[in-house]
């Protein structure tokens, strides 16, 4: 059966959106057709399917353009700045639907700790360090980023860690940073800075519930694995 005029490629594939609108699904495309998809057009030298096959080898994946910079992918040849903005804003799109939205939230045990915070590390290639404040029924009632590390490390210092659980009125806190390596063994200074956190909770009142160092894939509660 033919498609509509203008619907196939010189190869004579459906391109993506044609395929959608005979009947298929979303769901059924690869990632270089769904790339298509928002790119929208090609160059004058590729079609878009081509352009989006490009872009996926030069990042390795989905997940390597996540990671890039604006203008890094727009610097790719025929991107730009505009389909850079496109792109980004796609991924930004699935971010928010994993991330937890506005309602109050409910944390007590490290995998909804994980569950509630892993979209924000996402992507990320530096050590960030966060702190989840919460009143006395382990509702989260503010998160914060701490601390903006080296690709390895982050510098924390408790009078950082506590201040916005003293200013929440806060009964205890969580902590957690990533290991862009997605290696999850604590390293020295993880451990020497969990118990001088939680020295510090002991002295001000506010407990130190556990430390979580986070992946995208998995993670390492500190508490239950005894470091503290």
């Amino acid at each position: 059966m033919r498609g509509p005029k203008g619907a196939t490629r010189s190869t004579g594939q459906y391109l993506p959106v044609q395929k959608c609108l005979a009947g298929g699904s979303v769901r059924d495309l690869s990632d270089q057709e769904l790339l298509s998809m928002v790119l929208g057009t090609g160059t004058k030298d590729r079609d878009v399917i081509d352009l989006s096959g490009e872009l996926l080898r030069r990042f390795g994946s989905l997940g390597g353009m996540y990671r890039a910079g604006l203008r890094e992918l727009a610097e790719s040849k025929g991107v730009g700045m505009v389909k850079s903005l496109r792109i980004q804003a796609s991924f930004e799109l699935g971010r928010r639907i994993l991330a937890p939205g506005g309602a109050i939230t409910r944390v007590d045990s490290p995998a909804l700790v994980w569950k509630h915070i892993m979209p924000e590390f996402v992507g990320l290639r530096r050590e960030e360090f966060r702190v989840l404040v919460l009143n006395n029924k382990n509702h989260v009632i503010r998160k914060c980023v701490v601390s903006v590390g080296t690709i390895s490390e982050a510098i924390v210092h408790p009078r950082e860690v506590f201040r916005e659980a003293i200013r929440e009125a806060g009964s205890s806190i969580i902590i957690a940073h990533n290991h862009p390596s997605g290696v999850l063994t604590p390293s020295k200074e993880d451990i020497q800075t969990t118990r001088r956190i939680r020295e510090a909770g002991e002295i001000i009142g506010i407990e130190l519930l556990d430390h979580l160092i986070i992946s995208e894939t998995s993670y390492l509660s500190m508490r239950e694995e005894g470091y503290f």
